[in-house]
């Protein structure tokens, strides 16, 4: 891994997406088939192949223990180098010396040899497997030679590699490496749902020999944020296709020979969770895979997605708790149809593929549509809003009739319409360093409202981690540095609460999780509010108003 390990950070330190494209490119050619299968993997973040559903579960306790048995290293030091960095793969770097027995390997550690050992322990059952996770971690800590290896190693098994690449520069790397079109790398990447398949095939010129694989996810295409009451001018030009947009969950849907499956937004099998879709899909008459939500439903309106929260919570849902939250498969997209894909075909030409497939039903059913021509002004646009909105859904989506489906990409062809539900003055508790390129600066934001007017007891209510600038972010970590209330608890510091921010949200809900009694759901920080003091914050009582307001909107009592 010596190679791998210095390979990435070349291409962490360079900011430029070509000079990354054509060093890792560099770096693949020099790689055996069985080592670029694996390596191909790994510098996406991914210790298996994205469509293997197995999971390694291995956490920071876990490598952390590992390597304290590896190396007699100094606790301070090691707090020191995850506080400097962020990163556990950093950190248990920045403590890498002499191993405290010798190596078990005779030979160096190579990715096909670490994907070997990944995918013995992603298999293994029973009892024993957290000692084996342990073990495995040890040993190939013990088989590093280098600080830098030990690092990526880390990175590897927590599937958290931050060196600037996405998936879609790593094929361009395939491509490059195997003088391949870049198109066509991706094609089959979407359809093997295993980069390192594509990247040996693109080395043997095989591309064209990988089909659609079935129940291997495709990632999926996301919607760029559009700002209620702006000048739309991203819609001035084709013809959209409008959807309301629903307050439930993405899902894929993979038919094929009577079989079915759904995945989530992020690749998991979610099928025993709902296995009154899974019995409707069964009986479709061919194979295919389609995008949609899943949402609950009753008297055939769609409700919000608190309503459908509880169903996300059990695996195997009892037949009461079906009963109790009906939900149905709105699907939006068709992505494949028999042994084709349809990515590349325009949005209106998948949808009339798949026409005879969308049947209406109570759990499986087209997500209705309407068009919106060239040159709509804002009125009609924002008719449409409050008219989804009236209907009890979050908003529109627009989707260019024209538009392909890019996986796992924002752009131009998908626009998501929202608005807040309304906005709390909160004064901030707790802060946390960030991640990433904000490992070094306070960022994450735990908030609180007051009890009464008369009461001033904090409640909190929720955190939040974006809307500041970089700059408004870094003044910030200064002032609360400076107005600490307590020692740091690992990477949270209690601070004295100041500074109070304006708080933007899209749903309300009761929750335990909260001394307030609720939760906000996406919440975003609108603005610092240094005109107020914490003495002027909302209440428990504005909170619950907005509650009740909600509920009145959607016709919902309690």
């Amino acid at each position: 891994m010596i190679e791998f390990a210095r390979a990435c950070d070349d291409i962490a330190s360079t900011p430029a997406k070509l000079a990354k494209i054509d060093r890792l490119a560099t770096y693949f050619r020099t790689l055996a088939p069985a080592d670029l299968r694996a390596a191909a993997r790994f510098v996406t973040g991914n210790p298996l192949a994205a469509r293997d559903d197995r999971r390694l579960a291995i956490g920071y306790r876990t490598l952390l223990a590992a390597a304290r048995k590896v190396w007699a290293f100094d606790e301070a030091a090691f707090s020191a180098g995850y506080r400097a960095k962020g990163d556990l793969g950093e950190a248990i770097a920045s403590v890498f010396g002499a191993a405290a027995a010798p190596g078990l390997f005779a030979e160096t550690l190579g990715p096909a040899m670490f994907a070997a050992l990944l995918d013995g322990l992603a298999s293994a059952e029973g009892k024993a497997v957290a000692r084996r996770r342990e073990a495995l971690c040890e040993r190939v800590f013990r088989a590093c030679a280098t600080p830098r290896e030990a690092a990526y190693v880390a990175k590897i098994l927590t599937g958290d590699l931050r060196i600037g690449l996405r998936e879609g520069l790593v094929l361009e790397a395939i491509a490059a490496a195997s003088a391949c079109d870049a198109a066509t790398v991706r094609r089959a990447a979407t359809a093997a749902g295993d980069i390192g398949e594509v990247a040996v095939a693109a080395r043997a010129k095989t591309l064209d020999e990988i089909a659609v694989r079935y129940f291997a996810p495709i990632a999926a295409m996301l919607a760029t944020p559009v700002a209620f009451g702006s000048s739309y001018r991203e819609l001035a030009e084709g013809t959209w296709l409008v959807e309301d947009k629903f307050d439930g969950m993405r899902a894929q849907a993979h038919v094929r020979g009577g079989e079915a499956r759904l995945f989530s937004r992020t690749l998991n099998d979610i099928s025993r969770a709902f296995p009154e879709i899974i019995a409707v899909l069964r009986a479709f008459p061919g194979d295919a895979i389609f995008d949609g939500e899943i949402v609950a439903q009753r008297d055939g309106t769609v409700l919000p997605f608190r309503y459908l929260q509880p169903r996300l919570q059990r695996v195997d849902p009892s037949p009461e708790l079906i009963a109790e939250i009906p939900v149905r498969y709105v699907a939006f997209d068709v992505l494949a149809l028999g042994d084709r894909f349809l990515l590349d075909e325009p949005l209106l030409e998948r949808r009339s593929a798949g026409a005879s497939l969308m049947l209406p039903g109570e759990t499986f059913a087209p997500a209705p549509w309407q068009t919106l021509e060239p040159g709509a002004t804002p009125a009609a646009i924002e008719s449409l809003f409050e008219a989804s909105r009236g209907r009890g859904n979050e908003g529109l989506v627009l989707k260019r009739a024209d538009g392909p489906y890019i996986p796992g990409r924002r752009g131009k062809w998908w626009v998501k319409l929202k608005r807040e539900l309304a906005t709390l003055d909160v004064v901030v508790l707790a802060v946390e360093w960030g991640h990433g390129k904000r490992n070094r600066v306070l960022s994450d934001y735990t908030f609180a409202v007051r009890r009464s007017a008369g009461d001033g007891e904090l409640l909190p209510i929720g955190k939040a981690y974006s809307g500041l600038t970089d700059a408004e972010i870094a003044e910030m970590t200064t002032w609360f540095l400076a107005h600490t209330s307590s020692p740091p608890s690992g990477r949270r510091l209690a601070v004295e609460p100041q500074i109070v921010i304006e708080v933007a949200f899209d749903i309300i809900q009761k929750s335990s999780l909260h001394a307030s009694g609720f939760a906000l759901r996406f919440p975003r920080i609108a603005r610092l509010r240094p005109d107020k003091d914490p003495s002027q914050i909302d209440t428990l009582a504005d909170v619950e108003r907005i509650y009740r307001e909600m509920l009145q909107r959607e016709g919902v009592h309690e």
